[in-house]
């Protein structure tokens, strides 16, 4: 047996929140599921615990265009965009619509009934790691006639790792930032931190807090500036004007500016 809805959105994250609450808003009469092969909704926000996880873009152009972001910082960091999606959940109505422990593991179409047959598997404990497998005993399949997968671009099970020599007779910790292990001391420790993105510009200042030496290793120069985690615009705008106007022309403003600077 298969449950037919018009649309089957794959992520409860950012980007599948925002997809599926647009869609309840402007055509009400669609039906849709979404699935989320971890326990809870949230995506990276909610996945992601290494020290300082925030945003790399501001979060008047990250948020939703249809809900004003009314935290203090520009630059937010990841409880804050959590609880950011989780009120959407909440205030759009969709935790009905919501399937966690659904793991998506294969999607094919059909020309002749012009329907995408999903097949997902329950997940036990919410999250799918390869130590984790999901149940692939009592699989779930949907039919739809839109497969919207906003899943994002990279593996949440297994984060790139590359082979480095001696790794395996190193006698420190070697941690990937994906799967950070909670409680983790690096008090008075020497760090190297490889890469210089988003995540290694975090974890640096956060990490250089309590550690003996955090190092930056990377493979090329990237341009790197500093700006503040406030947007100074928004907080003259603040109780000023309607919520909604504020964040339009602070959203306009940060956008036209990203596309100047590139």
């Amino acid at each position: 047996m298969s449950e037919h809805v018009d649309v089957l959105i794959v992520g409860a994250g950012l980007s599948g929140i925002g997809f599926a609450s647009r869609l309840k808003r402007e055509v009400p009469g669609k039906t849709f599921t979404i699935l989320e092969s971890r326990g809870a909704v949230g995506g990276t926000w909610d996945l992601f615990r290494y020290p300082g996880i925030r945003s790399d873009s501001d979060m008047f152009t990250l948020g939703y265009s249809f809900r004003p972001w009314a935290g203090a910082k520009a630059i937010a960091d990841g409880d804050s965009i959590r609880d950011y999606i989780e009120a959407t959940v909440a205030d759009e109505g969709l935790a009905p619509r919501i399937r966690l422990n659904h793991r998506v593991v294969s999607a094919e179409w059909s020309s002749d009934t012009a329907l995408w047959t999903v097949t997902a598997a329950r997940t036990a404990g919410g999250e799918h790691r390869q130590d984790h497998p999901a149940s692939t005993a009592n699989p779930v399949t949907f039919t739809c006639s839109f497969l919207s997968v906003c899943s994002g671009y990279y593996r949440y099970d297994e984060g790139f790792t590359p082979a480095i020599a001696g790794a395996d007779t190193f006698a420190g910790s070697i941690v990937h930032p994906q799967h950070w292990p909670a409680g983790l001391d690096y008090d008075g420790k020497q760090v190297v931190i490889i890469g210089s993105g988003a995540t290694a510009v975090t974890l640096v200042p956060s990490m250089a807090k309590s550690a003996a030496k955090v190092t930056m290793l990377q493979r090329s120069p990237s341009y790197i500036a500093p700006v503040p985690s406030r947007d100074h615009l928004a907080d003259r705008l603040r109780g000023k004007v309607p919520a909604q106007l504020a964040y339009g022309v602070v959203r306009a403003k940060n956008i036209l500016f990203s596309m100047f600077t590139y």
